[in-house]
C-alpha cells in the first residue's frame, strides 16, 4: 500500500521558505522548531531544515532542456497542475522551464514546470490528464 514519502532538505531562511511553501504553493504547515519546519507537500511530508541547500548542476537532459540535478517534485492531475502553475505565475516565479507540454501525443504526454524555491532548491511539477498514464511506456 503506497504511503506518503518524506523528504528533508536544507533551506537558508525559514521565513522565506514558509512564505513560499505555505503561501505560494499552499502547503499546510505542520510541526516546527527554531531550526526546521514540516509541510504537507501535496499529501507528502517535507521537512525544511536551516542549512546549506544541496549543490546542483544543469546536467539532466530532457528534450531540448538541461535541468537541475538532483531535483525533487511531484505529479498532479492536470487541473491541479494548471491551478498551481497560475499561482506560481501570479507570484512572479522565475522559471527554469516555464509551464509547457512535452512528449505530446506519446504515451508519457505530460505538462511540466521547473522552478527553484527561494533558497535555490530545484522543483519539478508534472501534470497528467490521465493519472493512470504516469508510468506509461
Amino acid at each position: 500500500m503506497p504511503g506518503p514519502f518524506h523528504l528533508a532538505i536544507h533551506v537558508t531562511d525559514l521565513d522565506e521558505a514558509r512564505a513560499f511553501y505555505g503561501g505560494v504553493l499552499g502547503c499546510a504547515e505542520g510541526r516546527s522548531t527554531d531550526t526546521w519546519v514540516d509541510f504537507d507537500f501535496f499529501g507528502h511530508q517535507i521537512s525544511l531544515h536551516r542549512g546549506q541547500p544541496f549543490a546542483t548542476t544543469d546536467t539532466g537532459r530532457v528534450g531540448d532542456h538541461n535541468v537541475p540535478m538532483p531535483h525533487f517534485g511531484l505529479v498532479l492531475p492536470l487541473e491541479d497542475w494548471r491551478a498551481l502553475a497560475a499561482r506560481l505565475e501570479d507570484a512572479g516565479t522565475q522559471w527554469v522551464i516555464a509551464p509547457s507540454v512535452r512528449f505530446e501525443g506519446q504515451p508519457g504526454e505530460q505538462w511540466t514546470m521547473f522552478f527553484r524555491d527561494p533558497c535555490g532548491n530545484p522543483i519539478e511539477v508534472k501534470g497528467f490528464a490521465d493519472m493512470g498514464r504516469v508510468f506509461a511506456a
